[in-house]
């Protein structure tokens, strides 16, 4: 998320770029003086110097314990400055383009006029993909899903790009949408690319989950250690919570986290209320109301209830 000094940035460097392209008509030709800009070297935005510096302390937390490779950011980061700041560490990017992002093969014609050898081909079309660069085709409820991958260049990276192209067709309509993921690491396979991008989910459902469940939103802390207390025992919640639903979804995907808490709370009241019997069931009989009482309030319930007798 944007601070309120990233975002102000972004205002006024948009307010000048819009004010620049009303008054200013711009000439044919060159202009004068003008030289070829460095694409290898990129000023980075405040966002994007926050990201890095939180990432070099994460890397220096981790130190040899974890081998990070890859950094995965969404959309809004899928540009030559956030690879830069990434490749920066030493470590690749895995991103998302814009759906109507420009993609060139490399020039593999011959070159015969003057001047040095052009660097790009025919732009591509995303819908009309050469089948040398189809990887994967399934079919799954009138939606055919191709999946392409190959080495193209954006006109505004300094290097070629490992992408990955899932277009989705459905064979009802023939209607047709896609999605453009990238990679720097141009070696990857384009199912890890596309299984570490689905990842970044993830993140966003803990954020949601911490704030929805587990206190992020309601604690009332304004010191530093404080802060940093309750942040991360929100997120150690969500870990926790994971571990615990984990043989649950196995019999059940659906089960969440309000069936979960529904579970413990009946575990809780079954518990007080056989604390009041004189004789406690036998086991069998006990496991049958704690499975019973534990279901009463679940949407999903992981276990289904015994037949009648």
């Amino acid at each position: 998320m944007k601070s309120v000094e990233e975002k102000a940035a972004s205002k006024a460097k948009a307010a000048a770029k819009k004010g620049k392209k009303t008054t200013e008509k711009k000439k044919r030709g060159r202009p004068k003086g003008s030289k070829n800009k460095d694409k290898q070297e990129v000023v980075l935005s405040p966002e994007l110097l926050r990201i890095q510096k939180d990432l070099h302390s994460f890397l220096e937390t981790t130190g040899t314990l974890l081998h990070i490779e890859y950094v995965t950011l969404d959309g809004h980061f899928g540009n030559y400055p956030s690879a830069f700041m990434v490749r920066k560490k030493n470590k690749h990017l895995i991103s998302k383009m814009r759906y109507d992002a420009a993609l060139y093969p490399a020039f593999a014609g011959e070159h015969s006029g003057p001047g040095r050898k052009p660097k790009y081909g025919t732009k591509i079309d995303v819908y009309r993909l050469d089948s040398k660069y189809l990887k994967e085709t399934t079919v799954k409820d009138n939606w055919r899903i191709d999946i392409y991958q190959g080495q193209f260049y954006n006109k505004e990276f300094a290097f070629a790009l490992n992408v990955v192209i899932i277009l989705k067709t459905n064979l009802v309509t023939n209607t047709q949408s896609h999605a453009i993921l990238f990679s720097t690491d141009l070696e990857q396979d384009y199912d890890k690319i596309i299984k570490f991008y689905k990842l970044r989910f993830k993140i966003e459902f803990n954020f949601r989950d911490i704030k929805q469940y587990w206190g992020m939103e309601d604690f009332m802390n304004v010191k530093e250690t404080a802060v940093t207390n309750a942040i991360n025992l929100s997120f150690f919640m969500v870990n926790f919570n994971d571990a615990l639903i984990e043989p649950f979804q196995q019999k059940n995907p659906d089960y969440s986290i309000l069936d979960l808490k529904s579970h413990y709370r009946g575990c809780r009241y079954a518990s007080e209320t056989l604390k009041m019997l004189p004789q406690k069931p036998d086991a069998i009989l006990l496991a049958e109301i704690f499975q019973q009482i534990a279901r009463l309030g679940a949407i999903h319930p992981a276990f289904q209830p015994s037949a009648s007798p």
